[in-house]
């Protein structure tokens, strides 16, 4: 065997100290020379904050606490492994909930114990030739630098490896997708099928469909997907998506719940299992999501004092107020001093003492959560501040009421989703059409500061037009209409004029905020790639 692992930094996270020593000695006996040890998952995520790893090797099943799943989770949300980590999987347990759960995060590996010398050898290799082959595409992408990406990727489907060929279709097709060209993806995803039956390719057919606005034809190769794939979960997630955007909760609520009876443990799809079933009125399912949500999130990245609420407005409207409240208990032991979570509890709190006819009880929770929320400076998660809204009308402070769900109204205009939350909400306590008024104002009041920003580009008015988004995202700070607009108009700005400091840095900024309030990746990607253009062709002439 190839001594392939001098000088590589290997984490071994397994909480049995005789594995430990078997898998530390195998690796010895292929030459490793820098080995770490960790017997839990919070020890694995210290010593990858400390150390940038080569390769992990993490056992499923850790005993108390974080999972293997939980810890590959968390490393890459906080960004402890880079593009080029090898994450191996290691588990003796081999049932499907397990084995779905664990790929559902998606690791470079799964290693079945026991296992010998060679096998590990040769799942390393494996991944080590492959990691160095993509590295230079996976190297741009992590930069956002797409064009490159993608110009590295044809540079090397150009090339004679066969056995990578595939693979390299693959991702090729996925950065066409993630730029918007969409023909390019369609082809390569077409050809592909037919040579061979691959599920991630009709999957990606049905993506670009999505994308287009063909919800009907996405759902289509959707649900033929699951149905011939019925253990394919990026399926499952990718149906539900298109049912929610054709408003068909009933139809995502069936599909989420096939999807979280294969995978349990994936905590953000019993998350969005149990708000699609409450939003349904399925309260069983719901009431059951919500509490997998709570004890998965005990040791995941994703724990969320949210989840505790979500399930405390469900005992509420069964009328259960004693469990309502002995969760919101239960969360204040869990979060502690966290002022998100007290906003939460307080906000519930004073509807459930208004519903018990303690109206003194009531008014002073909700003094408390107004001034929580005026702490926070009003930058609570919007639903939150919608509960805090319906907290208001019930206790009669109508005018505290309409100042907070005028700004979620202005900020997320073009947020449908939310905006039928806010229609949900009012109807709930009797409110039928209460804002609607204000929605179609703000709606049109939007388009005409579009339409008058784009203007005032085409005349020339370059700093006009900025201008007048700047002063509109004033009042809409996360509204993602207006940030994709001062983009397109920024980037075509770089392109027919010179490029200048000022503007690169204004663009760059602008989208880190499109990534943070959640614009979809597929939208930024054009603008994206033609930025890194901009920018690599601006950075050749300053070096020249």
């Amino acid at each position: 065997m190839k001594p392939i692992l001098a000088g590589k930094s290997i984490l071994i996270v397994e909480d049995y100290a005789a594995m430990r020593r078997a898998i530390r000695d195998m690796l010895y006996s292929l030459e490793a020379d820098t080995i770490f040890e960790a017997d839990n998952g919070i020890n694995a995520l210290n010593a990858m904050s400390n150390t940038r790893f080569d390769i992990v090797l993490c056992d499923y099943n850790l005993g108390t606490g974080k999972n293997g799943q939980q810890v590959l989770e968390e490393a890459r949300y906080r960004k402890l492994i880079s593009y080029n980590c090898i994450f191996i999987i290691i588990a003796a347990e081999q049932s499907a909930s397990m084995v779905l759960g664990a790929m559902d995060s998606k690791p470079d590996e799964y290693l079945t114990k026991p296992f010998n010398t060679q096998q590990l050898f040769s799942r390393i290799e494996r991944n080590l030739k492959r990691k160095g082959l993509l590295q230079s595409i996976e190297k741009e992408i992590d930069r956002g630098n797409l064009s490159q990406a993608i110009q590295n990727c044809d540079t090397l489907l150009a090339g004679d490896n066969k056995k990578m060929h595939t693979h390299l279709l693959k991702m090729r097709a996925e950065l066409a997708i993630l730029v918007g060209d969409f023909d390019t993806a369609r082809r390569i995803y077409q050809e592909i099928l037919q040579q061979r039956d691959l599920p991630w390719a009709r999957l990606g057919l049905g993506i670009i469909e999505y994308q287009q606005g063909s919800l009907e034809q996405a759902i289509g190769i959707f649900e033929t997907l699951v149905k011939d794939n019925p253990m394919y979960l990026e399926g499952y997630d990718w149906l539900s998506k298109a049912y929610e955007a054709q408003d068909k909760p009933h139809d995502m609520l069936q599909v989420l719940n096939q999807a979280v009876d294969l995978s349990p443990q994936s905590i953000l799809r019993q998350k969005k299992l149990a708000e699609t079933a409450d939003k349904n009125g399925s309260l069983e399912i719901a009431e059951k999501a919500y509490k997998a949500a709570v004890t998965l999130g005990k040791n995941s990245v994703h724990k969320s004092c949210s989840d505790f609420t979500n399930l405390a407005k469900l005992y509420s409207k069964t009328s259960a107020s004693d469990r309502a409240l002995t969760t919101l208990k239960e969360m204040r032991k869990e979060f502690g001093s966290d002022p998100e979570a007290e906003l939460r509890a307080v906000t519930l709190e004073a509807e459930l003492h208004k519903n018990s006819g303690d109206e003194e009880l009531a008014n002073q929770s909700l003094r408390k959560a107004l001034e929580l929320n005026k702490q926070l400076g009003n930058k609570a998660p919007k639903d939150l501040q919608l509960d805090i809204t319906r907290s208001c009308y019930l206790l009669n402070q109508h005018a505290q009421a309409e100042e907070i769900l005028n700004g979620l109204i202005k900020t997320h205009i073009d947020d449908d989703q939310f905006l039928n939350d806010v229609r949900r909400m009012q109807s709930g306590i009797g409110m039928d059409n209460h804002s609607e008024v204000l929605i179609q104002t703000t709606k049109r009041a939007l388009v005409a500061t579009n339409n008058q920003g784009v203007a005032l580009y085409k005349q020339g008015k370059f700093k006009e037009a900025m201008e007048l988004f700047e002063k509109a995202m004033s009042v809409m700070p996360e509204n993602k209409t207006i940030i994709l607009n001062m983009l397109k108009i920024i980037i075509h700005d770089l392109k027919s004029n010179r490029a200048n400091e000022e503007k690169l840095i204004r663009a760059q900024t602008l989208f880190k905020k499109a990534k943070q309030i959640g614009i979809d990746p597929h939208k930024l990607g054009v603008l994206q790639m033609e930025f890194s253009n901009v920018l690599r062709q601006y950075t050749a002439e300053n070096k020249a």
